[in-house]
């Protein structure tokens, strides 16, 4: 081993890697380290070290004098190898830095990375394997002007930045980051109106070993290595720089970027999984451990962070900060979120973290949107998150649906759905936009899947088809698969329209699945997550023509502020004794409770004003009779005044209809009404 670098003495913060024009201070935190080691490598790949020291707040550092960025280091940390007391040090796996801004080298499992053999630690040395970190210049802050799109006027279009790009035949280096900002790209998105993108994981991630038997890779991403650094493969070889000019690109274009963060769990799994960083670097103060040292698996892939630990909420709200000081980020989708407020005796709506992150100067201000559940004890919180939190509203997507398919007794739990399930969310404050509608996500079919198929088609994945939901409420129209019968094709076009029309007609802020304005297929498989392939990529030529009616939609929704009220509406009557929302009977009058009793209730009829509780100065607001007929053709007595239709997925003529009037079956009508 080559002599290492001269180390003058460190200090205590930040954590990571500093350039300092002498040269580059670094600094980890472990607590039960007992000794820490710098690992240098140059061009060839040799290795120097040298030794950190430990200073205040378990903090280890040293100022490595004559470094510039481009070096590749890593660390290897002394201690310990007790799995029965949470320690798993082993100094002959290298281990990446928490904090690097950049990674390169491997993004994949191997034998010679697992920590563990048997109880002892594995000897195997893995600085060949291992993916390194990589000394970044620090970045300005960003400067780039941001939409500050008000929730009110969010569409969100979930996206994975291979998956949206690969098969787009315009666009130049498909599945980056240059291509997801390509103008025809943008364009796209401005047109379909929406207003933010979601990208699902963009941070640095692994391909799992139990993958790599199969010849799959990590498709979407959800196994984490690193929470600063980008993707090394969306960079195509430049530096992290890239994904903030990428975010400048949709914000110049007007459109918000939205990260799937993944601080439940990383890479490393359980016991028998990669010893890449964390686990190496302080394992009882990074993960969930039960007694006897054993994994607390809250989250289903093998370890769970344990963000009531210090260490752990100072690393994830030091990331969060980075992506929207440095990157330019607009807001984070939090995977498992449940899990981020797991503390010794359950969760909690006041854990922590949820604290930091509420009152922070920087992340309050940005999108928070929580996927509100995880698989352990008392996991499922939906409505459990705080202010400024939004939610992924499953129940939205599963009485959607259910109510298009024609199962009974759905009416009631939509009717609530549509007003921004206020049942659910409306408490402690919140406005109605805290509910994330959405009836298709990347975790399960698509929307032209729901139309085509009834069962999953996971074979492709390796699991024997057990893998993603088994309960997904759709329905194989005409027969299961592609059909070329016009008839089934146009039935299960106008399914997918009225879920649109319903999603995007609904209180709450909507969320769209990149590809859904396409009529995409997967081939009914609901769990692409290791199908990087046509399977999971977006097909582009599937049924452009859709794109239109969602743009329809969007547009409608834009210019109907009535639509996205942030206050929720309960029937409550205003000044002038007009009540703000309405159920209402075919028959002409106000829905009784015994007419929601009906178990074959196939229709609902909303009427939808300004909310009561809005100051007399606010702008006034054109009412709507939403009409959703997944039954048989209705006729119907409207309320009093002048409608005319607005949207029909039926295609039925806009203008002046008269009272009573007949809906279509399975169609969903908007119509206004005139002062």
């Amino acid at each position: 081993m080559r002599t290492g670098p001269k180390i003058a003495p460190g200090w205590e913060a930040p954590l990571g890697p500093v350039p300092t024009g002498e040269g580059v201070h670094f600094s980890v935190t472990s607590a039960h380290a007992t000794r820490m080691e710098l690992c240098l490598f140059d061009p060839e790949g040799q290795e120097t070290r040298a030794d950190l020291q430990p200073g205040p707040g378990h903090v280890w550092s040293g100022h490595a004098l004559g470094i510039r960025p481009g070096q590749r280091y890593g660390f290897r940390a002394h201690g310990p190898y007790q799995p029965e007391a949470g320690h798993r040090f082993n100094p002959a796996k290298l281990l990446l830095d928490p904090y690097a801004r950049a990674v390169e080298g491997p993004m994949i499992w191997s034998e010679a990375l697992t920590g563990d053999a048997g109880g002892f630690a594995d000897p195997r040395d893995s600085a060949a394997v291992a993916p390194r970190g990589i000394v970044t210049p620090i970045l300005p802050d960003y400067d780039g002007a941001r939409p500050h799109t008000p929730w009110s006027e969010t569409v969100i279009y979930e996206a994975h930045v291979k998956g949206l790009t690969a098969a787009r035949p315009d666009l130049a280096a498909p599945g980056t980051l240059s291509a997801l900002a390509d103008p025809a790209m943008l364009e796209h998105l401005r047109t379909l109106g929406v207003t933010a993108i979601e990208l699902l994981p963009v941070h640095a991630f692994l391909t799992d070993g139990f993958l790599v038997a199969r010849n799959l890779t990590n498709y979407w991403g959800y196994q984490t290595l690193n929470f600063f650094a980008p993707h090394p493969a969306y960079l195509a070889g430049q530096g992290p720089e890239a994904f903030r000019e990428t975010v400048r690109a949709f914000h110049a274009a007007g459109i918000e970027v939205i990260l799937d963060v993944v601080y439940n769990h990383t890479c490393e799994a359980d016991a028998g999984g990669p010893t890449l960083s964390f686990r190496g670097l302080d394992n009882a103060r990074y993960y969930r451990l039960l007694p006897g040292g054993a994994y607390d698996n809250v989250t289903g892939t093998g370890n769970a962070l344990d963000c009531d630990s210090p260490p752990v909420q100072r690393l994830i709200l030091d990331s969060l900060r980075y992506w929207v000081t440095k990157m330019g980020v607009d807001g984070f989708r939090f995977d498992l979120g449940a899990t981020l407020g797991r503390t010794a005796t359950g969760f909690s709506a006041r854990a922590g973290l949820f604290d930091a992150l509420c009152q922070d100067p920087v992340l309050r201000r940005v999108k928070l949107i929580a996927e509100p559940w995880d698989i352990g004890p008392g996991g499922y919180r939906l409505g459990g998150f705080p202010h400024p939190f939004a939610e992924w509203n499953d129940r939205f997507r599963d009485t959607a649906r259910q109510f298009w398919r024609g199962d009974d007794g759905v009416a009631p739990a939509l009717a609530d759905a549509l007003t921004g399930s206020a049942g659910i969310f409306d408490r402690a404050g919140r406005p109605a936009t805290a509910s994330v509608n959405f009836v298709t996500a990347h975790d399960g079919f698509t929307l032209a899947d729901l139309t085509a198929y009834a069962e999953r088609q996971n074979a492709a994945n390796g699991e024997d088809g057990r893998d993603g939901h088994a309960a997904n409420y759709s329905q194989a129209l005409g027969g299961a698969g592609p059909q070329a019968d016009p008839a089934t094709r146009a039935l299960r076009r106008r399914r997918m329209i009225n879920l649109l029309a319903t999603l995007l007609t609904a209180q709450g802020t909507p969320m769209l699945l990149a590809g859904d304005e396409l009529g995409n297929s997967q081939g009914g498989n609901n769990n692409t997550y290791a199908q990087d392939n046509p399977t999971g990529w977006v097909d582009w030529a599937a049924d452009p023509d859709l794109r239109e009616t969602v743009a329809a939609l969007t547009a409608l929704r834009r210019t109907l502020p009535v639509l996205r009220q942030t206050a929720f509406l309960h029937g409550k009557h205003d000044a002038n004794g007009q009540p703000d929302l309405t159920w209402w009977h075919e028959a002409g009058r106000a829905m009784q409770s015994a007419d929601w009793e009906v178990p074959d209730l196939r229709h609902l009829i909303l009427h939808l004003r300004r909310a009561a509780t809005a100051p007399p100065s606010a702008a006034p607001m054109t009412p709507v009779l939403l009409i959703l007929n997944a039954g048989p053709t209705l006729t119907a007595r409207l309320p009093p005044g002048a409608w005319s239709i607005a949207f029909s997925s039926a295609d039925e003529p806009h203008g002046p209809v008269d009272t009573p009037c007949t809906l279509p079956a399975a169609s969903t009508t908007l119509l206004l009404q005139k002062r």
